[in-house]
């Protein structure tokens, strides 16, 4: 895993490159969260590609209790992936109502997140 900075409008992002999974529980979501809080980064872009499938199944808990950390911490959080090939009507809609916030984006493109992250 590296971390590569992106710069925009003055605001500096994290973007996370792997090519393996990187978050497989909900402690490595919250240890990569802090890792990055403490290296000063409060925007933060991950591919969904890194993320265990798990954390796409909203009835384990997962991605709420990794996304809860990010929004409390106020680090905003751009996952960027094809999510049209999940099925669940929980997932759609939960998916929809991040992206009507601030903190938590789904989308489609890095060019996307960076620019929602720069904001």
């Amino acid at each position: 895993m590296k971390i590569e900075t992106h710069r925009l409008n003055n605001v500096n992002i994290a973007e996370v490159v792997s090519n393996g999974t990187i978050i497989n529980t909900t402690e490595d979501g919250i240890d990569l969260l802090g890792n990055l809080y403490y290296q000063g980064f409060d925007r933060v872009l991950l591919d969904e590609k890194n993320i265990t499938p798990d954390f796409f199944d909203l009835k384990n808990g997962i991605a709420g209790e990794i996304l809860q950390k990010f929004s409390t911490y106020r680090v905003r959080l751009a996952i960027v992936g094809e999510f049209s090939k999940y099925t669940s009507k929980s997932l759609t809609d939960f998916i929809y109502e991040s992206n009507k916030g601030r903190h938590i984006s789904f989308v489609n493109s890095t060019a996307e997140a960076l620019k929602i992250l720069s904001a």
